[in-house]
């Protein structure tokens, strides 16, 4: 644990030294602003992150393709679970999908979430600025509840795209609707009562997500027209 909490204080400190940079160029450009620069920050660690996020879309579309071929596998070999396992198998390497690539991008991005979360948290805002549009204070809750509901909004806009693409049939879809409800409900509730500029990363990364995966799902739907 101690170790993990010297990984977090590490990358921690290095998103608030990266905050600072962004705050001293919203200075140099007369408009001195942490709002702003928290906007500009969630803009570089998503422009960062954007490759992996695009493997993790990739291999989501990919598992979703053979989706109809693998029901069919399992009607095939039902009660026979070594057997079935050997030609999943045989179809992942033939259509050339890793049920796990998936799992990779995201568990690369956690510390850079958990990181931000405690940067955006602990920050020492200057008084003079610490407020940004209705906002009073960056580093206290949005007393009108603004932000929470851009939250809510914002996370089931991307739950309601991913299953859009993604859609399944059965217990897996009843699972993926309760889900599409119960996500951006629980995000909203721990908004309520996070600091403002957090939440402001929360909302402008689901937004960026939001673009990146309409324009990757609007490629594919082109390719395969053509």
């Amino acid at each position: 644990m101690s170790f993990f909490s010297g990984i977090m204080d590490i990358l921690s400190g290095f998103m608030q030294v990266f905050l600072n940079y962004c705050y001293q160029l919203t200075e140099m450009l007369g408009h001195p602003s942490y709002g702003i620069a928290i906007i500009l920050l969630t803009l570089v660690i998503k422009l960062i992150l954007s490759p992996l996020t695009a493997k993790q879309i990739n291999s989501m579309q990919g598992m979703q393709t053979i989706q109809p071929k693998i029901q069919e596998l399992q009607k095939k070999y039902k009660g026979n679970s070594k057997k079935l396992q050997e030609e999943m198998g045989k179809l992942y390497k033939e259509m050339g999908v890793n049920p796990l690539s998936g799992c990779l991008p995201i568990l690369i991005q956690m510390p850079f979430l958990v990181a931000i979360f405690y940067a955006l948290r602990e920050y020492p805002y200057e008084e003079a600025f610490k407020s940004f549009l209705w906002l009073p204070s960056l580093g206290s809750p949005d007393p009108t509840y603004i932000m929470p509901i851009l939250s809510v909004i914002s996370t089931y806009a991307i739950q309601k795209q991913t299953s859009a693409t993604t859609a399944t049939s059965g217990a897996g879809a009843t699972q993926q609707k309760m889900m599409q409800y119960a996500m951006p409900l629980f995000i909203g509730w721990i908004s309520l009562s996070f600091p403002s500029g957090l939440i402001i990363y929360w909302v402008i990364s689901n937004v960026f997500q939001l673009v990146q995966q309409w324009i990757m799902f609007r490629n594919v739907g082109k390719g395969e027209k053509a």
